[in-house]
């Protein structure tokens, strides 16, 4: 009770302080409005991707400065921290049970996806670990489910609404044809670029409607699946970079992953969107704002 008493308490100061702002940002015009709506912007990305970005500090912060030596392995070092933070989310109410249950899911969709991907020589865990299934740590899952983590949060901080939304069984169809397809390209021809038609044809007159402040504003559905698909792959530099795993062509000199990792990033980002979807059912068939949004 203690702990809500508090939560609650800080809410309402920065709900103050934010009208505070607006009040003095109101009086400057278009020229205070757009700085503050940037800053809350940011703030709220900030919010949405507190998981990931713990995790990617941890992944810098444990090549750099974590014991070669230490009884307790990098890995399961790793591990335990995304154990913690996300018992932290949950225990502030910065996440919900229903998004951490989708985000546990992805977990296991991720892991079993690992899996399969080291046994086929894709990448590989130069660290040991205790806490592992096969050759797989287990902290992998959550770097999946930070993904799903954040696409959960965003949806809920900025209020998403959806226009010429596909249906819902239609975006898990590709969902599941697109991870079908992360196995099956390995004995089969790959149907990428299939997959890519299909997600054109789906979402391509789908626009997402989110709201910073009191305006819902709007922009392309897949120019959002791009751009977090391009911060996932920048995402990956650093994890490559710190040695948290590697590709093959990595082990004799860290460079760069290829541009071309951003398609898969693409689809798998695309099946977090539909698990987290499937939370957000009723809110997804919620028409857009009404009256015309503003275009971004």
């Amino acid at each position: 009770m203690e702990a809500l008493a508090r939560r609650a308490s800080w809410r309402r100061r920065l709900i103050r302080f934010d009208r505070l702002l607006a009040r003095r940002a109101a009086g400057r015009g278009r020229w205070g409005v757009f700085p503050h709506e940037f800053l809350a912007f940011g703030l709220k990305q900030a919010s949405a991707c507190l998981f990931g970005g713990l995790m990617v500090a941890l992944l810098l912060a444990s090549w750099r400065w974590y014991p070669a030596h230490a009884a307790l392995a990098r890995y399961d070092f790793l591990t335990l921290s995304a154990l913690a933070i996300q018992g932290v989310l949950l225990a502030t109410g910065l996440e919900t049970r229903e998004e951490a249950r989708v985000i546990a899911l992805f977990h296991v969709v991720g892991t079993a996806m690992e899996l399969f991907k080291t046994a086929a020589g894709s990448w590989v865990y130069p660290g040991a670990s205790v806490l592992h299934l096969g050759g797989v740590p287990l902290f992998t899952g959550f770097m999946y489910a930070a993904v799903g983590s954040y696409i959960a949060r965003a949806w809920r901080l900025f209020d998403f609404r959806f226009s010429h939304h596909p249906p819902f069984a239609a975006t898990v169809a590709l969902a599941v044809a697109i991870y079908v397809n992360f196995f099956s390209h390995h004995f089969l021809p790959d149907v990428r670029v299939a997959l890519f038609i299909a997600l054109a044809l789906l979402f391509g007159r789908t626009w997402v409607h989110y709201r910073i402040r009191r305006v819902h504003r709007r922009m392309p559905l897949l120019l959002g699946f791009v751009l977090v698909a391009a911060f996932i792959w920048l995402a990956e530099n650093v994890g490559t970079f710190s040695h948290a795993w590697l590709y093959p062509a990595q082990r004799a000199g860290w460079h760069m992953v290829p541009p071309g990792k951003l398609g898969a990033w693409l689809l798998l980002m695309v099946i977090s969107y539909v698990m987290v979807s499937a939370v957000h059912r009723e809110a997804r068939r919620r028409p857009g704002p009404p009256g015309p949004s503003r275009r971004h």
